[in-house]
């Protein structure tokens, strides 16, 4: 006890001295970043505050307005080959010196982001709700959780998950250390979708900028006026820990500046559908660089008849409804066991007949706009040929009071039941504010229902029993699962996020994530250099000797028989066959 006590009481003053320490406020800089211009304070000028029309015809300028109102925010240039690629190469240029900065200053500039994400929520979602229609609330819990949440993890652990890794050396190299080093790939291009533009910016940001990467951003032409102000924010924390100008590039433009991007970086990260992720991967194999591809979902939303009915349900409302099904992993097939199925959809109707869609900066609405032009005319699609083959809508929201010009910009939301696969709306990715409900009998059935989709993003279980809600999800073939949760998984940033099939493949976000932005290799290297140094044994050194092949055999033998006593037995061999004299050569030659 005499031994213990002082080390218990040195164990104790450190936990106290780390506390007091936690109390400590670090010392963040504040930034400043001019936000006049994307604020609707009602000064906005004549010229800039009309009706926008949007045109079929891509031009050289990305035209931007707010998907609620239809007003028109501005433009930003089409970028050309060209410009691309001077943009990639001032990116290359900047990090180089970035790529010798300490983990400190990095971490340095994590955290005046994060300040400045804090202090600033108010204005930060009201620019996404802008430009993509969606709800502050929607806002807020997509753009700016999820981000401080991957800020706060990358602060606690980036550092060490990016510093070599220790491996075991085997057993014929036991006189050497082996690692793994995690070095920057150099300049990472990212296509993201329009859903969340702040989100979307600074996931893979973080990421590259944090293991010492450039990265070279094109937003979507459906989210640059947002995207645009969203580099500011950037390019004001980089200045404050005095990192390289460039060192992060926003583009806009179209399929040309898109391909353009894909054709000059070292690494491709894209969000967006299946059919541009084929394109990229196309043009990514001319210069043969990794990409990681997060092409949407249409994920199984399974609910069992042990549940908590008006609990389950808000969070299937939640998860379909967000923000006009603007969501990262969109619950876009519900099916509940039979048992429940007519309390379960009596609940969801009465929830949401009470949703009212609308102008989210003008009123109260629970519900946002259509981001795209003509999206609700898809949407429409889906349902008629849902209705055409037996399906029945047996409940809608409503629309509050929108402007004439806007009106084709939303769409109430609509639960919908009589659904089977063979109808569009349970295998395409609808990507709006629909919920189709099928009923199921058994587990297998409903795994089977669950898989039967060309998507394999993620899935939600709900059950009483968590064993049975572990069992279900754990047979769907999908790259994220929550367990009696929706999409939680995400708000995990330790964990790797991507999917299957034409969900994609490759993984953002946690570990997976953070190293998929480096160069990873392999070093060995001697343990106890000079004094133990690599030599070649006498029987296989040029020219070989005739006995070569019996020392080869007796070694492996030693090294990795399975038996203790013949390897044992082996390694006498080996040592025998070093400790004869020198043997004839099997390869000499005579003239």
């Amino acid at each position: 006890m005499a031994f213990w006590w002082p080390l218990v009481v040195i164990a104790f003053a450190f936990a106290i001295c780390k506390f007091l320490l936690m109390l400590i406020p670090p010392n963040v800089p504040s930034i400043d970043v001019d936000a006049s211009d994307v604020l609707d304070d009602g000064s906005q000028t004549k010229e800039n505050s009309f009706i926008y029309i949007p045109s079929r015809r891509q031009t050289d300028k990305v035209q931007c307005y707010e998907p609620a109102t239809m007003k028109y925010l501005g433009y930003y240039p089409a970028l050309k080959t060209d410009e691309v690629k001077e943009r990639v190469a001032q990116a290359r240029k900047a990090q180089k010196a970035w790529a010798k900065s300490s983990f400190k200053k990095r971490r340095q500039f994590l955290r005046i982001l994060l300040k400045y994400i804090i202090d600033h929520q108010a204005l930060i979602c009201e620019v996404s709700s802008r430009d993509t229609g969606k709800t502050m609330i929607d806002a807020s819990l997509g753009e700016i959780m999820t981000t401080c949440e991957k800020i706060t993890w990358l602060l606690a652990e980036g550092e060490k998950w990016l510093k070599p890794e220790y491996r075991s050396c085997g057993r014929s190299m036991l006189h050497k250390t082996a690692k793994v080093e995690f070095h920057p790939l150099g300049v990472i291009g990212a296509i993201v979708s329009w859903n969340y533009p702040f989100h979307n910016i600074f996931n893979p940001m973080l990421a590259a900028v944090f293991s010492g990467n450039s990265i070279v951003i094109k937003v979507s032409e459906h989210a640059s006026w947002s995207g645009c102000f969203y580099l500011r924010i950037i390019q004001a924390a980089l200045a404050a820990v005095g990192a390289p100008e460039n060192l992060v590039e926003v583009i806009t433009g179209f399929a040309e500046t898109g391909e353009a991007l894909v054709s000059s970086v070292d690494k491709m990260i894209f969000v967006g559908s299946p059919g541009v992720g084929k394109m990229i991967m196309r043009n990514a194999a001319d210069t043969l660089i990794p990409v990681t591809l997060e092409l949407g979902g249409k994920d199984a939303f399974i609910v069992c008849e042990d549940v908590d009915v008006p609990h389950v349900v808000q969070i299937a409302v939640r998860g379909a409804l967000q923000s006009s099904g603007q969501n990262c992993a969109g619950a876009e097939r519900f099916y509940v066991h039979k048992d429940i199925y007519a309390s379960f959809v009596a609940e969801v109707v009465r929830i949401v007949k009470s949703i009212t869609a609308g102008p989210p900066l003008v009123g109260k609405y629970d519900m946002g706009a259509i981001c795209m032009q003509e999206h609700s005319e898809k949407l429409q699609i889906l349902v008629n040929d849902a209705l055409e083959k037996g399906a029945e809508i047996v409940g809608r929201g409503c629309v509050g009071n929108i402007g004439e010009g806007a009106v084709d910009q939303y769409f109430p939301p609509t639960v919908i039941v009589n659904v089977n696969h063979t109808m569009k709306l349970m295998q395409e990715e609808a990507f709006g504010p629909i919920m189709p409900i099928m009923k199921f009998s058994t587990d297998e059935e409903v795994v089977k229902l669950a898989n039967d989709s060309k998507y394999g993003l993620g899935c939600a279980v709900f059950s009483g029993s968590q064993r049975r809600a572990k069992a279900i999800a754990s047979q769907i073939h999908c790259g994220v699962a929550a367990i009696n949760d929706f999409a939680s998984s995400y708000m995990c940033q330790s964990l790797p996020f991507g999917g299957v099939k034409d969900s994609g493949f490759g993984r953002f976000a946690g570990i997976e994530g953070l190293r998929a932005c480096c160069l990873v290799k392999s070093v060995v290297e001697d343990r106890w250099w000079p004094l133990v140094k690599t030599k070649i044994p006498k029987p296989i050194q040029y020219p070989i000797s005739e006995n070569g092949f019996e020392f080869q055999e007796s070694l492996v033998e030693a090294l990795y028989g399975l038996n203790v006593w013949d390897r044992l037995r082996a390694l006498v061999d080996v040592l025998k066959t070093l400790s004869e004299p020198n043997a004839s050569k099997s390869n000499k030659r005579t003239d």
